[in-house]
């Protein structure tokens, strides 16, 4: 027992954020410390480095500079990337350091990796820290930023007039906020972005490779998740990165209805989709324990039908088939209390889910996704009566 905990304690200690070359880099700049510290400072810095460039150029750019449909000031979709998504997406580091470091130990202290799986357990952690401390992936991030991320912008972005990061006549005649805009704030955004989907794509990854193992799951465990609930609680932990996805949704959609008059209810299929999307995106893969998980429920399913079926007759011989006139009292019994807990057993077996989360895990995330676009309904209702269609849904 002592050498499997110095196991868990010195082996299993796994943080999909503590690695990596920029991680590196931010540690000699001074922007990070070994366990995320000076996360206010890095917040500050990388968003004043993005956003006011952005205010000081366009602010004394050419009169030219400033014609147009829309100014700096005024365009809500960089402030919303900018200002609110950016910050959201520095700081998520920090909470899923803390919220799923200790989840990679839970498989281990719990005994749903067993002893003899140790070994691929640790290479599955061993492989995953690789990937993440991986330099050419970043600099094929870069790559990707500086290759497709500019391209995807150029077919994205159409000019019907010059606005502030782009004077008429093409989409890179750009000013020169819109050279630092293109150039560097998108390209850090999308960098930062990436980087989270890698993250993401390695912790999934390792979770596959669990899911292949001999895993102990307890089908009458409480959780009716056979010990596996802890999963879905701990996708909690991006919650951050989906609100930072709806935030950025948020200002193109606002964008649109503020200024080119169109009507936040044409947008509800792609709102709809769009929540959907991340939603599964975060707990679609954990259905890889799918098939362990309904494995256990049909075999607990037999064994404690099995039990069940012995003990009621066994039951049965005793207290319904029995001779009347025998004084044996049945008010009382440990065998009616032992019945009961039996049905519960089987209950809990018959209740699992074939899947480890459940339908709160979905509507939280759900909500830190659409938490952005609800002041977007200022456009469709007064403040006093959103607030009242608020309250009569909580209440």
């Amino acid at each position: 027992m002592m050498a499997q905990h110095n196991f868990v304690e010195e082996q299993h200690d796994f943080s999909l954020v503590l690695g990596g070359p920029i991680f590196q880099l931010f540690r000699r700049a001074h922007l990070e410390g070994n366990h995320l510290e000076l996360l206010r400072r890095r917040i500050v810095i990388i968003t004043v480095f993005v956003w006011l460039p952005l205010l000081l150029l366009s602010a004394f750019a050419s009169p030219a500079g400033h014609a147009g449909r829309l100014s700096f000031l005024r365009d809500v979709e960089v402030h919303a990337r900018f200002l609110i998504a950016l910050p959201v997406l520095i700081g998520a580091e920090l909470l899923v350091h803390l919220r799923m470091r200790p989840v990679v130990r839970r498989f281990v202290e719990r005994r749903i990796v067993l002893p003899q799986d140790l070994p691929r357990f640790e290479s599955a952690i061993q492989s995953a820290i690789r990937l993440r401390n991986s330099i050419p992936i970043e600099l094929g991030l870069l790559l990707a930023v500086y290759s497709f991320g500019l391209w995807f912008w150029h077919n994205r972005v159409g000019l019907d007039s010059s606005t502030w990061y782009a004077n008429s006549g093409g989409r890179w005649n750009l000013t020169p906020a819109g050279f630092w805009y293109v150039f560097v704030s998108i390209p850090i955004v999308q960098f930062i972005l990436l980087r989270w989907y890698l993250r993401l794509f390695i912790w999934f990854r390792f979770l596959w490779q669990v899911s292949r193992m001999g895993l102990h799951l307890i089908p009458t465990h409480p959780d009716r998740c056979a010990g596996l609930a802890f999963l879905g609680k701990s996708s909690y932990a991006f919650g951050p990165i989906l609100f930072a996805q709806g935030a950025m949704l948020a200002g193109l959609v606002a964008s649109r209805v503020l200024y080119q008059g169109e009507s936040l209810t044409s947008f509800k299929l792609q709102i709809g989709g769009f929540i959907a999307f991340f939603v599964l995106a975060i707990l679609g893969p954990l259905l890889m324990f799918t098939p362990k998980m309904a494995q256990a429920r049909r075999k607990g399913l037999a064994d404690y039908g099995l039990l069940a079926q012995r003990y009621i007759e066994g039951f049965e011989q005793k207290w319904v088939l029995r001779d009347p006139s025998t004084s044996e009292e049945l008010l009382g019994a440990a065998d009616i209390q032992s019945l009961a807990d039996l049905g519960n057993s089987y209950g809990l077996v018959r209740d699992m889910r074939p899947v480890p989360f459940g339908l709160d895990d979905v509507t939280r995330l759900a909500a830190a996704t659409a938490a952005p676009l609800v002041p977007l309904l200022l456009t469709i209702f007064s403040p006093e009566e959103l607030l009242m269609r608020i309250i009569k849904v909580l209440f």
